[in-house]
């Protein structure tokens, strides 16, 4: 019987499957771990489930010998060195596709609150400040016609591709690959970033965080979109200039914002607080009961197989020599 170290409680019954099979330490709530203090915890533990809060540096994989996996509970995985855990002969995997719809979801339920103002709405009708309905009242901007740009084309920018049909948008997108179907329905491919923020009024973002993405959209690329423009970042918050943002929104040349994560996460920029044109959640990307449950389930079945000797259902790095 082996030993697993968990950052965080799952939800559903996952865990205690593992349960029946490993002994298992869940940590008390707290905030993220890292480094020392996460070897510390791990200890003499086979299997890591941690958060993509929880930093597992090259210390972690010296520290506790006895790690053969470390199970992220999310999609990216910028939380890792992975290349530490590759020559220490440590898995790393994660929870891809199960949170590809409730991701997508999220962006548009994003794009919609800005454009529409819904947000800035329910606090004027909670404040008692709703008058009645006039012409001009709180007029926002409509997507019909108007186009939506997409970074990064994989499951989740796709994911929102295909919804954008149904808003009646046009859509452009760049990505380390073209997908041919999408261009098939209508998409153009900009392999250019810079050329593709002129043509777009909506941008979202939906690339994976390196250090090629940290601050890809920065003060210059946001001056490239159109006067008016709108963003919105679910994918990682470093992939924004958070300071350079709170200046696009203060001159006026962006129309308003959708975040759902941030540079410094769970800090957020002071400047975007007291903002009406920007609509701010706490990482909900993939916050359904289905989706949450779903990732919970893919972790435990990445951690079995492992201690299993077997490989698991979603690697991301496959270690030279896996320890024993």
């Amino acid at each position: 019987m082996s030993e697993v170290a968990v950052t965080a409680a799952l939800p559903g019954q996952a865990l205690a499957l593992l349960a029946e099979q490993h002994r298992v330490r869940v940590r008390p709530p707290g905030p993220p771990l890292g480094g020392r203090e996460l070897a510390r915890f791990v200890g003499d533990a086979d299997a890591l489930v941690c958060l993509l809060a929880d930093r597992v540096t090259a210390e972690v994989f010296v520290l506790c010998p006895r790690l053969k996996v470390v199970a992220d509970y999310a999609v990216g995985v910028n939380n890792v060195d992975l290349e530490a855990a590759r020559t220490s002969g440590v898995w790393v995997t994660n929870t891809p596709d199960v949170l590809t719809g409730a991701t997508a979801d999220l962006a548009w339920a994003l794009i919609l609150a800005v454009t529409r103002r819904v947000a800035e709405g329910d606090l004027l009708v909670r404040g008692g400040e709703f008058t009645g309905w006039r012409p001009d009242y709180m007029l926002g901007v409509g997507l019909q016609g108007k186009a939506l740009g997409i970074v990064g084309m994989g499951r989740i920018g796709r994911a929102v591709a295909r919804r954008a049909a149904a808003f009646g948008m046009r859509l452009y997108y760049t990505s380390p690959e073209r997908v041919p179907p999408f261009e098939a329905m209508g998409a153009e491919y900009v392999a250019d970033l810079d050329a593709l923020l002129p043509q777009v009024d909506v941008l979202s973002l939906h690339c994976p965080l390196t250090h090629l993405t940290r601050h890809l959209i920065d003060a210059r690329r946001l001056h490239l979109l159109p006067r008016g423009a709108f963003l919105v970042n679910t994918s990682r918050g470093e992939v924004v200039d958070e300071g350079a943002l709170v200046a696009a929104l203060e001159d006026g040349h962006l129309g308003g914002a959708g975040l759902d994560v941030y540079e410094n996460e769970p800090t957020v920029h002071a400047g975007l607080l007291g903002r009406s044109d920007v609509v701010l959640l706490p990482h909900l990307g993939s916050a359904t009961t289905e989706t949450r449950t779903a990732m919970a389930d893919l972790v435990v079945e990445n951690v079995l197989a492992v201690l299993a000797g077997a490989e698991p259902p979603t690697p991301v790095i496959k270690p030279l020599v896996p320890r024993q």
